[in-house]
């Protein structure tokens, strides 16, 4: 067991969102009398670093002594930026985030916190595992 979490782009910038939202969001377009396609996002960027910071900070945690940098999970074709704009989901199906990328890190925090450092190396290894896993119906 260790005591950090391995990442690869610290500057990537993402539109980090809540599931149980997105779940929500899903549902509506389920509901929606005719099939269409909807973007599911807060619209803010957040970079996987910044996000860190304030997951360990609440945590009570240094980031810099529990992430650490490893070449191998950057993605080949690394997209600098990826931010949505939920304003058709907003508009069409009345949904909208309602969680930013700064309490959701908080969450996490507080999580990992209660679970002892124990848990940051439980979910780096479950999210490797999930990542090398084959696409669902291939």
């Amino acid at each position: 067991m260790t005591d950090h979490l391995d990442l690869g782009n610290l500057d990537a910038v993402r539109d980090w969102g809540y599931a149980p939202e997105y779940v929500e969001g899903m549902w509506r377009m389920l509901q929606h009398d005719e099939p269409q396609d909807y973007v599911l996002a807060t619209g803010i960027g957040t970079t996987v670093r910044e996000f860190c910071q304030e997951a360990f900070s609440h945590a009570g945690l240094d980031w810099e002594e529990h992430v650490r940098y490893d070449k191998s999970y950057e993605r080949p074709t690394e997209v600098d930026a990826l931010i949505g704009d939920a304003s058709k989901a907003r508009d069409v199906l009345g949904w909208e985030a309602r969680t930013d990328a700064k309490a959701l890190a908080q969450a996490h925090g507080r999580r990992r916190h209660r679970a002892g450092s124990a848990g940051w190396s439980a979910t780096a290894r479950s999210e490797r595992r999930r990542a090398a896993a084959p696409p669902v119906g291939s």
